[in-house]
């Protein structure tokens, strides 16, 4: 029986590889898309479902690049039953002269790929004088200034001309900033003076937290590296080796002064869609069939810890059952793509006309330094009563009137009676539903004896934090605290603007805005953190429509929505 099944696997295996090959995608990509004069780059070009491509042409390229060598990664998985294959061909370019270069579309596994481009500067001449030295270092800020919450890059290059040990240049500390890697690092071959030297790259994703001139320290590097004057010592004599990225400064501006209090949204791109939605080819829904819809929003330049939950309001004629998000942040190798996905199922109650209106969200693009708006149009789909549904009330039975027209006995009785079968298994049904009802009465209850006292330490550790961070004079670090003590007894809650609209007291209202204010436009008075304090000192003064609004446990987007 075990032979049978290995047997069956390995003909399943062999019968996908035709379906991977016919199903071959390719793609090109770059490490980097901006290098100086005599730096390398690697081109890499994957082939997903051909494992037996081969290696393509890459005469296009010798105009413009010197190519210093080629590499091949082949990779075979199968994950739930579905084969998948990735191949890989590494290509080391050195430019030939400073421009844009454009590598053309290139022809993998009969498919072409994307043309890219390169950006190749001129050496840096401050660069270049450091080339006396073995080893040296450079630091660089892209771009040099922004907005509080954006999110800047912030590249360090270390330079070594022989071989050396000791740790990688550690991350930079940076007061007010958060500071997080992006990816692990590059390492690659540059020249600089006529000069060939190894490079070590890592970039860093830099968030700024408050408006203002913000100063990044110089990041240091100690090593050791062979002695030049004794190459050939048996014991392998080394001499310690130092060097320092320049310090770096950076101007972050506060958010505009009229921004609102929407969700401060600095990116470099964002978009907001709803997918699944019957198009005109689909059979239109029924009553009591669920739509299954999917929104998505995604923005490069923030973490998806910055954007808003996603959510739907009530529809009139149908229930909104709202799945478990999913969020995350990936990277590109430059800047932080941060994503919120959540799915609906919609049901609809009766037949007619369903609308979802209008989603609309301003955000702030810093590529361009305008406000834009990201929108999902209003949908109307007509709903068609439930399969069996009368369309209008059924007639009185015939019998009361005519009683000549009555149906005859023995065709009224048969759907009346019931078969005993049916009444036994109603009978199990019902005894089911009644112990999983008494297994979840007895587990509530056991949960309900601990549950009020860890939610009570909970809150109580939320207040003293915030309390002894109003005492403080840093805005973020107030406004983070505020929030998790709110979040304590509110877990919907998912910002201040949000915290602000169900507190019932406007004095708390008042010290929540001037705390934002002071968070992003950088006014803070003196006496600000006693105020904050003094507002919240007998804890959270909650609206009664609020206990209402954290049932669904999403707050909704539509604060955001334009008229």
């Amino acid at each position: 029986m075990k032979f049978r099944h290995v047997v069956c696997s390995c003909l399943l295996m062999l019968a996908s590889l035709p379906a991977l090959a016919a199903a071959a995608e390719v793609t090109a990509t770059l490490d980097r898309d901006h290098v100086q004069l005599g730096e390398t780059v690697t081109l890499n070009l994957r082939v997903q479902g051909d494992a037996g491509a081969s290696a393509p042409d890459l005469r296009a390229l010798n105009q413009d690049f010197q190519l210093l060598g080629t590499s091949q990664n082949n990779s075979l998985s199968v994950i739930n039953g579905q084969a998948s294959s990735e191949l890989t061909f590494g290509v080391a370019l050195r430019p030939r002269h400073v421009g844009v270069l454009q590598i053309p579309a290139l022809s993998v596994a009969g498919q072409r790929t994307a043309p890219l481009q390169l950006t190749v500067t001129a050496p840096d001449p401050a660069a270049a004088a450091a080339t006396q030295r073995d080893v040296f270092m450079e630091s660089q800020v892209e771009p040099a200034h922004g907005y509080v919450g954006q999110q800047l890059t912030y590249v360090v290059r270390l330079y070594y001309a022989n071989r050396i040990g000791g740790d990688a240049p550690p991350p930079p500390q940076v007061d007010g900033v958060e500071v997080s890697a992006l990816g692990k690092g590059l390492n690659y071959d540059a020249e600089r003076g006529g000069r060939t030297y190894h490079v070590l790259e890592q970039r860093y994703a830099l968030i700024p937290q408050h408006a203002g001139q913000v100063e990044i320290p110089p990041v240091d590097f100690q090593g050791e590296a062979a002695d030049p004057r004794d190459p050939n010592s048996f014991f392998g004599a080394t001499v310690p080796v130092s060097a320092s990225a320049p310090a770096q400064t950076i101007t972050v501006k506060p958010a505009p002064a009229d921004w609102g209090g929407s969700a401060w949204l600095p990116a470099r791109q964002l978009s907001l869609s709803l997918d699944g939605w019957p198009t005109a080819q689909d059979a239109p829904p029924r009553v009591g069939q669920p739509l299954n819809l999917t929104m998505n929003l995604q923005a490069s330049g923030l973490s998806y810890e910055s954007l808003p939950a996603l959510s739907l309001p009530p529809l009139d004629g149908a229930t909104v059952y709202p799945d478990k998000p999913v969020t995350g942040n990936r990277q590109d190798g430059e800047w932080i793509i941060g994503r919120r996905q959540q799915s609906f199922a919609i049901v609809p109650e009766r037949a007619g006309t369903l609308t979802i209106p209008a989603t609309t969200l301003k955000w702030w693009n810093v590529l361009t330094d305008k406000m834009e708006v990201a929108q999902i149009p209003a949908h109307s789909v007509s709903v068609l009563p439930a399969i069996g549904a009368a369309a209008t009330p059924p007639p009185a039975a015939p019998a009361a009137v005519h009683g000549a027209a009555a149906a005859p006995a023995g065709t009224a009785a048969a759907p009346a009676s019931t078969p005993w079968r049916w009444i036994a298994l109603a009978s199990l049904g019902l005894w089911l539903l009644s112990a999983l009802a008494w297994w979840l009465w007895r587990r509530r209850r056991r949960a309900s004896s601990v549950t009020p006292a860890a939610a009570r330490t909970s809150v109580r550790s939320g207040q003293l934090a915030f309390l002894a961070a109003a005492r403080g004079s840093d805005p973020a670090a107030q406004a983070r605290s505020l929030l998790a003590w709110a979040r304590a007894e509110r877990p919907a809650i998912q910002h201040l603007g949000e915290l602000a609209t169900v507190l019932d007291d406007a004095a708390q209202r008042a010290v929540i805005d001037a705390l934002q204010q002071r968070r992003y436009a950088d006014t803070a008075p003196p006496d600000a953190g006693a105020n904050l304090a003094e507002a919240f000192k007998r804890g959270f003064a909650w609206r009664a429509t609020a206990v209402a609004s954290e049932d669904s446990g999403l707050p909704p987007l539509y604060p955001f929505k334009l008229h």
